[in-house]
């Protein structure tokens, strides 16, 4: 007798705490109306196959240890003559997880390959289609473990596309948010303002402790101020006053004459001398006669 697998941990998950907590938030009626993922489905896209075989033959293989399961090949369903591509060449690989597999691929992705990302900085929660579909690119098909980086002949991306039953893109996004889909905090998808209770219930808060009473303490005593010695002001020393100039004038030239009628001190003695002869002479006179 065979033993079966245990369930995948995130159907577990969803089985037992996802899918109760979204019938009480959304008020669903029944069991059925609740979401859950349906199929998941990898794409990658292999351009040089036209012209190098070997490139197809390497993501066949690639996808099939990613996903567990044997890829399929798709083709050209018409001709392009501006891509050089002719109808029925392979173009690209692709695989669909429903089931078991898919809730372990979502687990491994969620848990391993995601937080693997270089500068990764939150899915966008705007990925949505309106039906409750959500799709997502991935640079680089290194980031899952299964993947030996020095087995690869080149690096790839694959496009990852999660489909789902719900309804709206607001159900859907409490669905994946609830699976552990690492969104970034800014925006939201269309419709989720108007849907209630989408975000995950936050945890309870704590109760705040009481307020501790303070003692009355003494109030302290003014201090008085010691009054503060003066300081003195250098005053800024006077700016020296610049030395005046000598007078360089050329001193005026004596008069070269006297004016006329201005007696000088020399002629001023000769006339007083003879002023003081004129009587004696007239005295010398007057005796001549009378003798």
């Amino acid at each position: 007798m065979t033993e079966t697998a245990p369930p995948a941990r995130l159907k577990a998950r969803y089985l037992e705490e996802i899918r109760p907590a979204l019938i009480g938030r959304f008020g669903y009626t029944s069991v059925m109306q609740a979401p859950r993922l349906e199929k998941i489905t990898l794409n990658m896209g292999v351009g040089e196959a036209k012209q190098d075989s070997k490139a197809l033959k390497a993501a066949v293989d690639q996808l099939a240890t990613i996903a567990g399961q044997q890829p399929s090949v798709r083709r050209a369903r018409k001709s392009i003559a501006a891509f050089k591509l002719r109808e029925g060449m392979p173009v690209g690989v692709a695989v669909t997880l429903r089931g078991e597999r898919s809730y372990e691929f979502l687990d491994r992705l969620v848990s391993i390959a995601i937080p693997r990302i270089r500068d990764f900085r939150g899915l966008n929660p705007r990925s949505f289609d309106g039906r409750g579909n959500y799709s997502m690119g991935v640079k680089e098909q290194i980031i899952f473990p299964e993947v030996d980086y020095d087995a690869i002949d080149q690096v790839r991306g694959l496009d990852i596309t999660i489909t789902t039953t719900a309804a709206s893109d607001a159900e859907a996004f409490a669905l994946l948010y609830a699976f552990g889909m690492p969104f970034a905090s800014q925006g939201r998808p269309k419709g989720f303002n108007e849907a209630a209770g989408v975000e995950p219930e936050p945890a309870p808060a704590e109760p705040e402790p009481e307020p501790a009473v303070e003692e009355p303490q003494p109030e302290p005593e003014p201090a008085v101020e010691e009054p503060q010695a003066e300081v003195a002001v250098e005053e800024p020393p006077a700016e020296a006053q610049p030395e005046p100039e000598p007078d360089t004038a050329p001193a005026e030239p004596q008069a070269a004459a006297e004016e006329p009628g201005v007696q000088t001190s020399a002629e001023q003695a000769e006339s007083d001398d003879a002023q003081e002869a004129e009587p004696e002479q007239q005295a010398n006179g007057e005796k001549e006669s009378s003798d």
